[in-house]
C-alpha cells in the first residue's frame, strides 16, 4: 500500500531499484538533475533528458504515446559524491502554465510496479516546470521527499542555475520550449538565481575564489530547491546596484535611512551573550582583543498560533533566511536555500526550515570572516516572507552571533513586536578598517524573497 506525501514530507526507500512516472492532462516531458551537496550538476552528463536519457545510475524510460517517460533509478549505481536526485516536470508548451490543468500527481514505485508514494502537486499557477520529487540521501541510507516547487525562469534558468551548460540562441532568454537545449561548452546566463559559476552581476569585476568545504561542518543533503525562479533578478543581466526605496517600500520612510541614525555600541561579554537593542553596534573580537575568524548567525521565528472553533491552530508559514554580500553598494553574491553555498565559499547556508517549528535556531549561515574576498565590504542577513505572510503573523523572531569555534552565544537581538512586512532585514556585518562589526538593523520592508529584496538593501549599507 502506498504513502501519500504533501509537501515537504518525505520517506524512506527500502528498495535499490525505484521508478518516478507522473500522471498529467497535458503533454510533458520528465528529467532529472543529479546534483552534489552544492545543488550543482558535476558535469552535463549529470542531466538526463529525453536527448540524453542515460545518466550514472538514472535511465528515462519510453513511455506509450501521450504519456511522459519514467525515471528508473538504481540507487546503488548512483555516484556516492551525487546527493540528491531531482526529478523535473516540464510542459510541452513553455507558454502554458500548470494552473490551466487538473494537478499533476507524482508516483514512486519499486521495479516490480508496486506504488510507494504518490504526491499530489497542488498550488501550482503561472509555472511551466517543477521541481516534483527528489531523492536524496541521509547518511547511508536513501530518501525520497516531495518539493513541488515550481519554476517560473524557464527551463534554461533551471539547467543552469543547476550548473547545466545550454546551447542557447540570442532569443532563447525568454522562455525557450524545453526540446531546443543541447549539452554545450559555455553556459549563459539564465534570467533566474542562483547564476553559473561566473559573476551574474556586470557591475562587479573580481576573481574567482574556489568554494571548499575547508572548516564547515558537513550540511545536511536534501534541501528544498529553488521555486518559481527564485529569487529571479529585477532585469535581464543580473541585479542593479541597491536603491533607495521609494514610498511604501520599507521602513523607515525614504529621508530616514538606517544607516544615517547614531548608533551606540557596546562590547562583547564572555560571561554572557549581549542583548543588542535595535541599531546597537558590537565589534567581532572577544574580551582580550583576539578577532572572531569563523561566526555563526542563527535566525529564528515561531508562527503565531490563533485560536479558532476548533482550538489553535498555526498558520503555514514559509520563512526563508539570505545574505547578500556588498561590495560598496555593488551585489557580489547571495547565499539561500537554492544555493547554498556563495561562490567563493565563505558563507554558507545550512539550509531552508519551511514552518519555523521546533526550538532554537530555525537557518544557520556560517561565515569565516578569513575567506571573505577583500572587496566584499557588507553582508546583510534578511528573512523574506515566500508566501505573503507578515511579519504580524511571525512571533519570536530572532537572531543571534554564535562563536563558530566553540558555538558559544555572543550576541542576540530580538525583534519587538509584529511589522506588516514581509520581509525583514535583521543584522549586518560590515568592515571598519580591520574589524568586522555586527549591527541590529530589525527594518521591515516588502518582499517575498531575495531577489525582490536587494534592490531595497541600499538604505543599510555604509557605516
Amino acid at each position: 500500500m502506498s504513502a501519500t506525501l504533501a509537501k515537504g514530507q518525505n520517506g524512506p526507500l527500502a528498495t535499490n531499484d525505484v521508478v518516478i512516472s507522473v500522471q498529467l492532462p497535458a503533454p510533458a516531458d520528465l528529467s532529472a538533475l543529479l546534483v552534489t551537496e552544492s545543488g550543482k550538476v558535476r558535469s552535463d552528463a549529470d542531466f538526463v533528458f529525453f536527448n540524453q536519457p542515460t545518466g550514472p545510475g538514472v535511465n528515462l524510460q519510453p513511455a506509450p504515446a501521450g504519456q511522459p517517460a519514467s525515471l528508473v533509478v538504481s540507487l546503488n549505481a548512483v555516484p556516492a559524491d551525487i546527493a540528491q536526485i531531482r526529478a523535473v516536470i516540464t510542459l510541452d508548451d513553455a507558454t502554458s502554465n500548470f494552473g490551466r490543468f487538473q494537478a499533476p500527481t507524482a508516483l514512486v514505485s519499486d521495479s516490480a510496479g508496486n506504488q510507494l508514494y504518490e504526491y499530489r502537486i497542488d498550488g501550482l499557477n503561472t509555472e511551466s516546470i517543477v521541481i516534483a520529487l527528489e531523492l536524496y540521501r541521509r547518511q547511508s541510507e536513501w530518501k525520497v521527499r516531495a518539493v513541488g516547487q515550481g519554476y517560473a525562469g524557464g527551463f534554461a534558468a533551471l539547467v543552469t542555475d543547476h550548473g547545466v551548460t545550454v546551447d542557447e540562441s540570442p532569443a532563447a532568454t525568454q522562455v525557450p520550449p524545453p526540446p531546443t537545449y543541447q549539452p554545450a561548452q559555455a553556459a549563459q546566463p539564465g534570467p533566474g538565481y542562483p547564476p553559473p559559476p561566473q559573476p551574474a552581476y556586470p557591475t562587479q569585476q573580481q576573481p574567482q575564489y574556489p568554494p571548499t568545504q575547508q572548516g564547515y561542518p558537513q550540511g545536511a543533503p536534501g534541501y528544498p530547491p529553488p521555486g518559481q525562479g527564485y529569487p529571479p533578478p529585477p532585469a535581464p543581466g543580473g541585479y542593479p546596484p541597491p536603491a533607495q526605496p521609494g514610498p511604501g517600500q520599507g521602513y523607515p520612510p525614504p529621508g530616514q535611512p538606517a544607516a544615517q541614525q547614531q548608533p551606540s555600541e557596546i562590547s562583547l561579554s564572555k560571561d554572557r551573550p549581549v542583548s543588542l537593542v535595535k541599531g546597537q553596534r558590537v565589534t567581532l573580537r572577544k574580551e582580550g582583543g583576539a578577532a572572531l575568524t569563523f561566526v555563526k548567525m542563527g535566525l529564528g521565528w515561531d508562527p503565531v498560533r490563533s485560536r479558532g472553533m476548533f482550538g489553535n491552530r498555526t498558520v503555514d508559514i514559509d520563512l526563508d533566511a539570505s545574505v547578500v554580500m556588498f561590495a560598496d553598494m555593488n551585489v557580489v553574491d547571495v547565499a539561500y536555500y537554492g544555493q547554498l553555498t556563495s561562490k567563493d565559499g565563505s558563507v554558507r547556508h545550512q539550509g531552508d526550515n519551511l514552518t519555523g517549528e521546533g526550538e532554537g535556531d530555525d537557518e544557520v549561515i556560517l561565515v569565516d570572516l578569513t575567506r571573505l574576498p577583500a572587496h566584499v565590504s557588507t553582508l546583510v542577513f534578511i528573512v523574506t516572507s515566500y508566501k505573503g505572510h507578515t511579519f504580524e503573523q511571525v512571533q519570536n523572531a530572532f537572531c543571534r552571533l554564535v562563536d563558530g569555534a566553540n558555538n558559544a552565544e555572543l550576541a542576540r537581538y530580538t525583534l519587538a513586536g509584529g511589522m506588516p512586512f514581509t520581509a525583514m532585514a535583521m543584522a549586518k556585518l560590515f568592515r571598519v578598517g580591520n574589524d568586522w562589526k555586527l549591527q541590529a538593523l530589525g527594518e521591515g520592508f516588502q518582499a517575498k524573497h531575495p531577489g525582490e529584496a536587494v534592490p531595497q538593501l541600499g538604505r543599510f549599507l555604509g557605516n
